[in-house]
Order: C-alpha cells, then structure tokens, then sequence
C-alpha cells in the first residue's frame, strides 16, 4: 500500500453534523489521524441524526456513520480544568485543529487565536463557519438551507414556476468543508516551507457562491442575472433532461457537430437545417420548440439504448439515475469507491461508506477502521498526548530553528 499524502499529520477535531466532520473525514482518507473531541455524554449531533431511530439512540446515526470512519472519539469537557490540560496537551503536538463554533465562542472558553499560538506555534489553526467570523454576520447561525437561500442558489434551482427550491443534499455544508480541506492542505505546504502555522477562517455563504460559477461570473462579469432553468443548462442547447421510452436521459450537445451528430441519430435531420436551430443562440432562443421536437423522437427508444448510440458518437449521453442505482453502477466499484467495515452499533452488520473520488498513484484511500462510538479510545488519550509530543519524523523545523540554521 502507498504511503497516504497526509500521513503523519495530526488533527485535533471540534466539529460537529457535517461541513466541519466532512473536512476532517477528507484529511483522514488522505493519511491524517483525526482525534474527534466530543462532549461527554452526548458527542456530535449527528450520532442523532438519521433515518433509523434506533441507530440514532444508540449514538451511531448514519448521518455520524457517513462522516466519521477511521478517527478516534474522545471525551472532553473543556469547562473541566483536568480535560483542558489534556486537550492543551494534545495541541502541543497537533498539526490542525478544527472548529466549527459561531465566531467567538472557542476564544471565550479560552483558546483564541494568540492563545493557541502560545500554545502551539506551527498550529494550522481552521475555523468553519456560516459567514465566517468577520463582518456583519459573523454572529449569525447559519444550517446548510439558511445558506442556499442567501448565496441565491435556491434562486436558480427549480423552474420559473416552482423556483426558489433547496438543492436535495446540504451542498453548502460539504462545499465549505472541502474548501476548509484545501485551505488545511495549503497552509501545511507552506508551513513545512517557512515553519509557520495559520489561521484559516472558512465561509460556507463564500465558499458556495465560489463554487456556483457561471450563475455568479455571468452576473459579475456581464450584468446578466442567472434566471431558474429547471433541468436545461442555459450555456447551450440542446443540454438538459430530455425523455427517452422508459424514463429521464440526460443530454449535452453544446457544440455544433455534436448537435448535428445527435438530430441524425434520432431521426431527425431536418432541425440541422432549421432556421431557428441552426445556430447555438437560435437554438438557446428557441429551445422549448427544440425539445419538444427531440423529445418525440427520443421517446422511440429506451434510454439505455440512446446512453450508449450517443456516446459512442461522441454526444454526451447517460441515464438518470436514483441514488442507490448510482451507487450500485460497475464504475464505483472498478475506482474502489465505496468501502465495507464492520457496524460499530449492529455487531455482525456491514457498514458502507464513501471515499473521495480521488486515486493517489492509482490507489484508493479507503478508511482503515469504522466510526469510533462515543469515547472509544478516552483510555488512550494521556498515552496520545505522549505520543503527539513526540514530533514526526522528518517534520520541518520551526522558522526560528530554520532561521538560526
């Protein structure tokens, strides 16, 4: 097995529900050791989050399930003067801690920004927040919905009719923890250059108006408001959901040669030539009449059938699928997306989880063990902070030692 990117990396993990334990949950797929700092008794929210109640008053609800596989749980109550020295012990020798408190609340139990500086000066120090912890919403609570309505993704997502609508899964929540696990990347590159630690402060209303593209730079750039095209893509058509025989397939024929390839392979040759198709922005202005004529050849067909013609003619084509038919395709299984581990909560029981998406020298990181249960490794945590101490091997040095040398 390949040496993970990340091993040797220590993070010590405050967060909780999803953008923050997401993050941590990519740091670890990459090698990092996470130690999860949980409240004692009653842990992350999300153990009590998910369709299954009774995993749910067990502490193992498959929302923790999803995110937390190959960490450690460890209890600590940071009001109690014995479990402050120990987690200060634990910073000493942490590479990362992560948090995902409203801006303030950490500096007032005592660990602001120069205190844990004082603490550890090479400490990549990243906060998760709603709006981040400067400006005028920096006090605001923010859930992941709160934060599509505010970015204007909700705007754009529906059908003149129906807009505004929430996108089907927290995207703004797992946005801003993939930027925070960049953010943590970056600042560990540039610590083993100059021996200094960070502060990264991660806006999750910022974070998702990044990653919304062309329905923000058309705006900037253009003056041109994105208006709620349901499943049309308004860069091109035709590229959108269209209807084959037996169900929903989607197409991209955003270049001319592959919207003429798509007209003969459906039947339909006579719309090359058409005044109104023609040409890309005639076929944008008039697109409700190009899908209805490609809608009524299509349906001839099952989907499967045009998924594979169209490919292989080079316009892209494919089904739409369910969830668990996407989990299921042979394409996941080739790449070892996804990964079997033992239940923590059902002894005998398997557990799913997701990877990343990406192969490292073509190998895929899987986690090496299964969601902790709340407080499974507190017995280890002295003897951690022993080992964490101890600096990796091969650790840059600090910029004063560096500078001295």
């Amino acid at each position: 097995m390949h040496v993970r990117p990340l091993d040797g990396v220590r993070v010590l993990d405050l967060t909780n529900v999803l953008a923050g334990p997401y993050c941590s949950y990519q740091l670890m797929l990459m090698g990092a050791e996470v130690v999860k700092i949980e409240r004692p008794g009653q842990g992350d929210l999300a153990r009590s989050l998910g369709p299954d109640p009774s995993l749910n008053r067990d502490g193992v609800g498959a929302s923790f399930l999803a995110q937390n596989a190959g960490k450690k749980s460890l209890e600590l109550d940071l009001k109690d003067t014995a479990d402050r020295a120990l987690f200060e012990e634990l910073l000493t020798g942490t590479d990362v801690l992560l948090e995902n408190f409203r801006a303030g609340v950490l500096e007032r139990m005592g660990y602001g920004a120069e205190r844990l500086a004082q603490l550890n000066e090479r400490l990549v120090y990243c906060s998760i927040s709603g709006f981040g912890h400067t400006g005028p919403l920096s006090d605001a609570p923010a859930y992941d919905q709160i934060v599509q309505g505010l970015t204007g993704m909700m705007s754009v997502t529906g059908t003149e009719d129906t807009a505004p609508q929430r996108i089907g899964f927290p995207v703004c929540d797992t946005t801003g923890g993939l930027m925070a696990a960049f953010a943590i990347s970056a600042a560990l590159l540039r610590r083993e250059r100059t021996g200094a630690g960070s502060r990264l402060d991660v806006s999750m209303l910022e974070a998702s108006l990044s990653a919304m593209g062309w329905a923000v730079s058309n705006y900037l750039v253009s003056g041109v408001p994105p208006q709620p095209l349901g499943d049309q893509n308004p860069t091109a058509a035709p590229s959108g959901t269209f209807h084959a025989l037996d169900g929903p397939l989607n197409i991209a024929a955003n270049q001319q040669q592959q919207f003429e390839t798509l007209c003969r392979l459906a039947g339909v040759p006579e719309l090359i030539t058409d005044v109104r198709f023609s040409e890309r922005e005639g076929r944008k202005s008039h697109r409700a009449e190009l899908n209805t004529a490609l809608n009524r050849a299509l349906a001839a067909r099952p989907a499967a059938d045009w998924e594979r013609e169209l490919n292989a003619a080079g316009v892209p084509a494919a089904r739409v699928l369910t969830v668990p038919e996407a989990l299921e395709q042979p394409q996941l299984a080739y790449r070892g997306f996804v990964t079997e581990l033992s239940h923590p909560g059902r002894a005998g029981q398997p557990l799913r989880v997701v990877g990343s998406g990406v192969l490292v020298d073509g190998e895929s990181f899987g986690p090496p063990a299964p969601p902790p249960l709340l407080g499974q490794h507190n017995t280890e945590g002295r003897k951690l902070a022993r080992r964490w101490s101890t600096p990796v091997a091969g650790a840059t040095a600090s910029a004063g030692e560096a500078a001295a040398s």
